[in-house]
């Protein structure tokens, strides 16, 4: 039974402790001129994750998503939102933990910020946005190469 508990110990885990809003703006510098535009906007989106370290066991990542709502070239509204969470992570270290950090967080963050952008752009009056589902795989898979590219090149000497 002692061996058990001591392999349960050992064992990596991973759970969500909390999620909080930890900031959201919304701004509509056209004010009132902007329900008289005819509505087809462009879409900006701009996406960033960051994860720190609050003791041994825990982390808290930040999913941040800006979408700037734009009709023929005049923002209309712009939303910032930070969704966080705080995750206990035991006995995963390297390049897991990045990927868990970067991929896994983020993917359960994404739904709260997409209901908190829909949200705040509703008591806007404006279209609720129903942004699109986001491969954060993908995402860490594509900087992992960027980053690999950008080591392996070699230094031009003139």
């Amino acid at each position: 039974m002692a061996e058990e508990h001591n392999a349960q110990e050992q064992s990596p885990q991973f759970m969500l402790q909390r999620i909080y809003l930890k900031d959201m703006s919304f701004e509509a510098p056209q004010g009132a001129e902007a329900f008289k535009q005819q509505w087809q906007p462009k879409i900006g989106q701009d996406l960033n994750t960051t994860s720190k370290r609050i003791d041994d066991e825990h982390f808290e990542v930040v999913l941040k998503i800006t979408i700037n709502v734009q009709v023929e070239d005049k923002t209309i509204f712009l939303v910032e939102v930070q969704q966080a969470g705080l995750f206990l992570v035991k006995d995963i270290e390297g390049q897991q933990l990045a990927q868990l950090l970067n991929t896994m967080c983020p993917q359960i963050l994404f739904p709260y910020a997409r209901e908190a952008i829909d949200n705040c752009a509703l008591k806007g009056s404006f279209p609720a946005l129903a942004l699109p589902p986001i491969n954060f795989d993908a995402l860490f898979a594509r900087a992992v190469a960027q980053q690999k590219a950008q080591t392996e090149q070699p230094e031009m000497t003139n």
